[in-house]
């Protein structure tokens, strides 16, 4: 959602499991807890991937047993990337995507792999952290709560 302010055409997020260093807890979600989360000042950065670049990421991914996605969906078997759907769509090796995460990853923190030659690259100088109390004192305002439910954007086949 943040990504889609700086860029609506923004398809797919990606983060870290490294990246997320604490768990909310149920109940309220204060600004500390939050620090706690994401203790970084880790800023948007928008990404345009080769599809080929993408593929090299996806396997990141499987490899590493699955990471933080969104707009994506895909099964992991025998650590290889496999049903790969973007916004519902079949990957398509020969089309680019635009991805959002942090300048850390971008910058090739985490030892990712696939993002180190983007087509294009825009980096928003937003601090994710701050945009994620903002997030949730919307949601808040709106009297809605944090949806913390798996919802299947990865699976990993046995």
């Amino acid at each position: 959602e943040i990504g889609r302010e700086f860029d609506p055409t923004v398809q797919i997020a990606f983060g870290t499991k490294g990246g997320i260093r604490s768990e909310l807890k149920q109940g309220a979600v204060t600004v500390g807890s939050i620090f706690e989360l994401m203790p970084f000042e880790n800023a948007i950065t928008i990404l345009e991937l080769s599809g080929k670049d993408l593929q090299t990421l996806l396997h990141f991914i499987a490899k590493t047993g699955g990471q933080p996605i969104a707009g994506m969906t895909m099964q992991i078997k025998d650590n290889l990337p496999q049903e790969i759907f973007i916004q519902d769509q079949p990957f398509d090796i020969n089309k680019t995507y635009k991805l959002v995460t942090y300048d850390y990853l971008a910058n090739g923190g985490d030892y990712i792999e696939g993002l180190d030659n983007p087509v294009n690259r825009k980096d928003s100088g937003i601090i994710v952290r701050k945009c994620l109390i903002e997030y949730v004192e919307q949601l808040t305002k709106e009297g809605k709560t944090i949806n913390t439910q798996l919802d299947g954007r990865v699976k990993i086949i046995k």
